[in-house]
């Protein structure tokens, strides 16, 4: 059946977007003083993905995994913003409990797998977590999400031969937002069109506009239900942007602000957001009441993750160790 995309539909997406965004905003500014540490990648652009994504799916049962760019991920999954920025912080409180930080959001309750700071390293493990859902006869399918510099390892290859052979329940996404880095796609390959690497595995794959989330719903949705009839898995290149460079510490000398300002027209909050105006799905009045609530979530996220207490060298041992397996452990 059918995703049935209502008023309902948009105005979550507004909300949901524009949370993500506003996040991302504060982490920033957040590392510019210090209170978030190492590195820090950002998915401002990239939002209608998510927000196609996740309409498409069942988070009480589907998996979700991805790459260091991972902040906003886990709470579209159902984790509240407030342990994303406790995490951030290095904070105790935090969804990985202050180990993992910006690149390794973790959420088993939420079936969100990480965050994974090794390029293509989490694109065998969507693979791994799509297997065991079919070993175990659970009919979970796997959103397993990539950048476009990560479509250049091995692993991909291998994963895709493997997939497609034991026909897994997993969706690969590739979130094209045109560099590797700093490098763009045209200058790792002799071909743009990413999606068709997978037809070279006989796998249903397309492109779809990574700015637009209705188009990322039903190209998902489809994908999905492919999925979670046993057919297998598919390969869909979303083509979309990020506003900010790699990571905090990228100067961006690789591109123009003209560049930016161009997709910047395409904005998926904004056209969202036109949408619910001439759609006359919500007043100016309601539309000001999201606004204020996403601001409230943010700041009371922030917070939360400031008062929270780091973690002590104990807490460092719990992740790893059993205290009465290794009694050399000590306070």
């Amino acid at each position: 059946m059918a995703t049935k995309i209502t008023k309902k539909t948009y105005l979550n997406w507004y909300r949901n977007m524009l949370l993500w965004r506003k996040l991302e905003d504060k982490a920033s500014a957040l590392y510019i003083q210090q209170k978030i540490r190492g590195f820090l990648h950002l998915y401002n652009g990239q939002e209608a993905i998510l927000a196609g994504c996740r309409e498409a799916i069942d988070p009480s049962k589907d998996k979700m995994i991805t790459a260091y760019r991972n902040h906003v991920q886990p709470i579209a999954m159902g984790v509240e913003p407030k342990y994303v920025m406790a995490e951030l912080m290095g904070k105790i409180t935090g969804c990985s409990k202050g180990n993992g930080g910006s690149m390794h959001m973790f959420s088993k309750e939420h079936n969100f797998f990480g965050g994974h700071g090794i390029v293509g390293g989490q694109i065998p493990l969507g693979a791994g977590l799509a297997f065991a859902d079919k070993y175990n006869g659970s009919d979970a399918v796997t959103l397993c999400f990539m950048g476009d510099g990560a479509v250049r390892q091995g692993s991909l290859h291998e994963t895709f031969n493997l997939a497609m052979l034991w026909k897994l329940p997993v969706v690969f996404i590739v979130e094209n937002n045109g560099y590797a880095m700093g490098t763009s796609v045209e200058r790792t390959a002799n071909h743009t069109e990413i999606w068709k690497l997978g037809l070279g595995y006989e796998m249903p794959s397309e492109p779809v506009d990574g700015m637009d989330p209705l188009a990322m719903t039903k190209a998902v949705e489809k994908a999905v239900k492919r999925a979670r009839k046993g057919d297998g898995p598919t390969f869909l290149e979303a083509k979309t942007y990020r506003y900010k460079g790699h990571s905090m510490s990228d100067a961006q000398h690789y591109r123009k602000k003209d560049e930016v300002s161009e997709y910047q027209k395409i904005d998926p909050i904004n056209t969202t957001l036109e949408f619910i105006k001439e759609n006359k799905y919500a007043s100016d009045k309601e539309i000001e009441a999201i606004n204020q609530e996403v601001k409230e979530t943010i700041a009371d996220a922030i917070k939360f993750a400031e008062e929270s207490p780091f973690p002590v060298k104990q807490d460092l041992y719990d992740s790893v160790y059993e205290q009465e397996d290794y009694p050399f452990i000590k306070d």
